[in-house]
């Protein structure tokens, strides 16, 4: 069945929810909106320079870091969505949005970036998932590091926060506004579905796996907001790995998948006895939707809305 082949072309990899200068600012290591431009909003003028990363680490700059290389493309986007694009002097090949990061250069893949393409950009600061093997890496050879990854709502405008604060952008032209923005296009995108679509019960594929949004992180979230019901629940954490067995006892309405590979994949067993699969409700996500639908950060009003149209047009 074409339906069925299609639902498992699952993304590469779990991640991608998720590539001669001055001398740079070293560390002390006390360890749809439309898209931002390459232009870079003015800065407040600031001396030192502490925040505390995903790993708990508290960092200092001496100034705030003009030459940043972010190696997870939601750290990417939200530097841009802050309006400080102009920064960037190198990211991981994930990156693509907005626009203008497209031209730059890139290093190498989030989770295990190349280091002596970093090295060689001088960077002021290094940008990467708390999960990436890099860090140490790249403190050893004297390249601060901070390692941020929100899986929540709150994380995500956390994350915003510490971005913020690290390059000066005063919160009411950077953080503040763009959670604004976030916040009031999911809300938007929940008052836009019709009365059949709520109460409506939801699997959500991440990649291939099955990994799934489970209802803790920020795609169950939003899903929730939305009014639709998660099947995976919140014990087994953000993102598990499950058993495809789970899905065919859960017989959820409406399958979503996010599928940034284009790879055909085997269809898992026993899913062609799934109601979803059988009656066509199913929401097979192009790769641009994937990724904005698996990358906590700006765009997630996006995100919300990428969902509400799946809610709206297959729900029984």
């Amino acid at each position: 069945m074409a339906v069925l082949n299609g639902i498992h072309r699952a993304a590469a990899a779990l991640s991608a929810i998720l590539c001669v200068a001055p001398v740079p600012a070293r560390a002390q290591a006390v360890p749809t909106p439309a898209a931002p431009t390459a232009s870079t909003a003015s800065a407040a003028p600031a001396g030192p320079i502490t925040i505390v990363d995903g790993r708990g680490r508290r960092i200092t700059f001496a100034r705030p870091p003009q030459r940043i290389v972010s190696v997870l493309p939601s750290l990417t986007e939200s530097v841009c969505a802050l309006q400080q694009c102009a920064r960037l002097v190198g990211v991981d090949r994930y990156s693509n949005w907005p626009e203008a990061v497209r031209g730059l250069p890139q290093m190498g893949g989030g989770i295990d970036p190349n280091i002596e393409a970093i090295v060689a950009q001088r960077p002021d600061v290094v940008l990467l998932a708390t999960s990436s093997r890099a860090s140490d890496r790249l403190e050893a050879l004297g390249i601060p590091v901070v390692a941020l990854e929100p899986k929540t709502h709150a994380g995500v405008r956390d994350v915003l926060r510490t971005l913020g604060t690290l390059l000066a952008v005063p919160p009411e032209q950077g953080a503040d506004r763009v959670w604004r923005e976030i916040d009031a296009g999911v809300q938007a995108a929940a008052q836009s579905l019709p009365p059949k679509a709520r109460g409506v019960r939801v699997y959500f594929e991440v990649s291939r796996g099955p990994y799934a949004a489970g209802t803790a992180s920020f795609i169950g979230e939003t899903l929730a907001r939305l009014g639709a019901r998660n099947v995976v629940p919140p014990e087994l954490g953000p993102f598990p790995r499950l058993n495809p067995e789970f899905v065919v006892r859960a017989q959820p309405d409406v399958l979503m998948v996010g599928n940034s590979s284009m790879q055909a994949l085997v269809p898992y067993p026993g899913w062609d006895s799934l109601r979803a699969v059988r009656a066509q409700r199913v929401c097979l996500f192009s790769p641009a939707e994937a990724d904005v639908a698996v990358r906590p950060g700006p765009r997630m009003a996006d995100a919300a809305r990428i969902m509400a149209r799946c809610l709206a047009d297959k729900a029984p």
